[in-house]
């Protein structure tokens, strides 16, 4: 699989003029997420007054190793702004991959409760055709993670089970991860019906038609994407 390449902390840091005083913060998971949590928690400790609601056991555990206080989602209506990283993202449409740090379900949860949604990214992420850096993360039951595999193989994709250094990794929902070797794509929502069709399939890595707003790091400076329209 790619990784990143770019740690966007210039990103990070421009995006903490999003945050304001007494807001609920939903909190990303990867590198770049946590890039923004390390920057955050500068804020914090010179008293800003924050709540986060973490996507990951690993966010949340940093979240509280450096000093920011956290809500579980359950005690709230809704997030102020969330905050995250991304493994593609398509300009000028904004459509992306997401999931090599395996946290999709809840990057989508936490990103649907959002009033707003910044992304981080390195210019390294940004692709015309989304697709282009090659891999797309699905979320399967464990025991359906064969049948998926074969049932995307009939998709055209051919797909590995994710392991970490030999044992299948495990997502903090219990499920396992099939990374799907994929191409720049004309029909990414036609990709992503025909994969949620399959029986077992828990999420995909696209988040498709979404309004973010994504602060590209490229070298020392930091611009801002909307979508169009």
């Amino acid at each position: 699989m790619k990784r990143d390449s770019i740690t966007p902390e210039l990103a990070a840091a421009r995006a903490l003029d999003f945050v304001s005083e007494g807001q609920i913060v939903g909190l990303g998971s990867g590198r770049a997420a946590g890039a923004f949590v390390r920057a955050l928690a500068e804020r914090v400790r010179a008293g800003l007054h924050i709540r986060g609601v973490p996507t990951s056991g690993r966010t949340a555990s940093l979240a509280t190793e450096l000093g920011i206080p956290l809500v579980d989602l359950d005690s709230i209506e809704s997030i102020d702004i969330a905050f995250d990283g991304a493994d593609e993202v398509a300009e000028p449409t904004l459509d992306m991959v997401k999931g090599l740090g395996g946290a999709m379900l809840r990057e989508r949860v936490v990103a649907a409760a959002a009033k707003q949604w910044v992304i981080l990214v390195g210019v390294d992420k940004v692709s015309p055709v989304l697709g282009t850096r090659g891999v797309l993360p699905v979320e399967v039951v464990p025991f359906a993670a064969t049948f998926c595999r074969r049932r995307l193989a009939d998709l055209g994709l051919q797909s590995e089970l994710r392991r970490a250094n030999g044992p299948i990794v495990v997502t903090d929902n219990g499920n396992n991860i099939l990374d799907c070797q994929i191409g720049p794509l004309t029909d990414p929502a036609g990709m992503n019906h025909s994969i949620r069709a399959i029986p077992g399939v828990v999420e995909t890595g696209f988040f498709l038609a979404m309004n973010p707003i994504v602060l590209v790091q490229d070298g020392e400076s930091v611009r801002e994407l909307r979508r169009p329209g």
